[in-house]
Parts: C-alpha cells; structure tokens; sequence
C-alpha cells in the first residue's frame, strides 16, 4: 500500500463555497489534480485532505476555481494528528440500516442480526451508505434479482455497493474507482466481507473498453456521468439496468435525455433529500 492512515501526517483544508453549485464539484476536480487525495462535502462546501509532505505556498496556484469571480471560496488549513483517524470515525461514523434488510457497520459496531450484514471501515472514502446517494442504490440494489448477473460498480468509494451486489447474487462485479485512497480501502472492506466475486480496480470510464455488463451501478457526480452516459451505453447489455445517482433532481432530465441518445429508457427513481435514485433500461 502506498499510505496508511496511521503513518502519514495530513493537512486539513476547509473551504468555503458561495454559491455551492455547481463550484463544489469544480473545487474537488480541480484539488484532485492539484494532488489532494480525499474529500468529505459538507453543508457550507468541502473539507480536502493532502498529505503534509506534498502541501506547500503554492499548491493552490494552479486551482482556477479560486480566482473566479462567479463564486466565492474561502479557506482555513490545519494539521491533523495522524492518530485522530480512528477516533473520528468511531465518533461520526453510526451504523445505518436500509429497509431493515441491510445494515453497513464499522466493525467496532456489534451485528444486529439483518439479512445483509456489510462491515465497513471507511478511513477516507465515500460511500458508508450515510450519504443519501448510496443509501438510494442500496435501496435499489434490495429490490433487485442479481442472481447470475455480470455487474459493474462505478465510482465504487468503499466498495459498499459492489459486496451487497454479491450478496444479492452477482457472479461477478468490476468495483472501479479513479482514486487510490477508495480503491485501496474498498480491497480491504472486500476482503473484510469475503466478497471473493468482487475485483477493485483503479480507473475511470477507460477500464470499461471490451467489457459488457448484465447490470451497472454509476454512484458519482453529474458531469461525470454526463460525460460517461456513452461509455455505459456500450457497455451495458440490451435488456440491461444501469443505477445512477450522484446528482440533485434539476438535473434528472439531462441524465434522462444523455441515456436516450444512447438507448437507455427511463424506468423509475426515488429522491432523497433533493438527490436522485435513478433506475433507466437499455432497449
């Protein structure tokens, strides 16, 4: 593993988004490539984690976002202990159960005896079913027969939606993620659910070439997905379902119109909070 959560020291930047959309995902784009590596959204903007030794003056010289006058973007840094990790995520992390079918625990947590029992240990990613987007492709997920299917898990954060596919019968599941931190953690809590049909795989839409797939699950964000709607459309098979999520109910009939060019029709979706469950068909 290139870092553990233990032996590296990190630099904690709290930003400040007005207004929030659509700047917070530019804000994450754009420190992804200035080489922060893990972010948490939150309620006023987004908190960006980059390790100690790679921040300095100048690492938000090249975030264009910042010097735009359409938005305003304000910042506090402070340096977090490298044992707090653990401690704060026992402290915000609670266990959540779906329908009461599915809990997703942290393994300090006790097992409560549901039918779909996921044991997570989140560190930095996303996705531990808190957050409305996952929470809806669980949902999804229980009201869907799995059994025999080819599945693919875009955007996979944890992992979490590609073991509960396993759970639910796939016999094979792709889990892709472009950022190290959730490819590395989501190979731990695969092993941690014994989910041996699942394979985590570092990458974006690139790593579908040549690969179809019975039934995809895209958790990402809007532009992403419009982005890759095409990619998807390759690769899913006909009579296929695809997921998506990651995206607030203004932008449903872009995603609706991205899929239709590409022969994916409209099924049904569920809202959360203002975020989107979408269910679509490929003809």
């Amino acid at each position: 593993m290139s870092h553990s959560v233990t032996d590296q020291i990190y630099i904690e930047y709290q930003f400040t988004i007005t207004p929030l959309q659509p700047w917070n995902d530019v804000l994450i784009a754009q420190l992804g490539e200035a080489g922060f590596e893990s972010f948490v959204e939150t309620e006023t903007g987004v908190t960006a984690y980059v390790l100690k030794s790679l921040d300095n003056d100048s690492i938000l010289n090249d975030v264009e976002v910042l010097s735009n006058e359409l938005v305003d973007i304000a910042f506090a840094k402070a340096e977090i202990e490298p044992t707090n990790w653990n401690a704060e995520w026992e402290k915000n992390f609670n266990p959540i159960t779906v329908d009461n079918r599915c809990e997703v625990r942290a393994p300090f947590h006790e097992a409560t005896g549901v039918e779909y029992d996921i044991v997570i240990e989140p560190k930095m990613s996303f996705g531990t079913g808190h957050h409305q987007t996952t929470h809806m492709m669980i949902q999804h997920l229980l009201n869907e027969d799995l059994t025999g299917l080819r599945v693919l898990d875009m955007g996979s954060g944890t992992g979490v939606l590609g073991i509960l596919a396993q759970m639910r019968g796939a016999i094979d599941v792709d889990a892709i993620d472009i950022d190290t931190w959730c490819y590395e953690n989501a190979i731990e809590n695969v092993e941690r659910n014994k989910a041996d049909k699942v394979k985590v795989i570092l990458g974006g839409a690139e790593q579908l070439e040549g690969k179809t797939y019975d039934f995809i699950i895209a958790n990402i964000n809007r532009n992403i997905l419009l982005q890759d709607i095409p990619v998807y459309g390759e690769s899913l098979k006909p009579g296929g379902t695809i997921l998506f999520s990651g995206f607030y109910t203004e932008d449903l009939e872009l995603i609706k119109e991205a899929c239709n060019k590409v022969g994916i029709q409209y099924d049904s979706h569920m809202v959360r909070d203002n975020w989107v469950g979408l269910k679509m068909i490929k003809n």
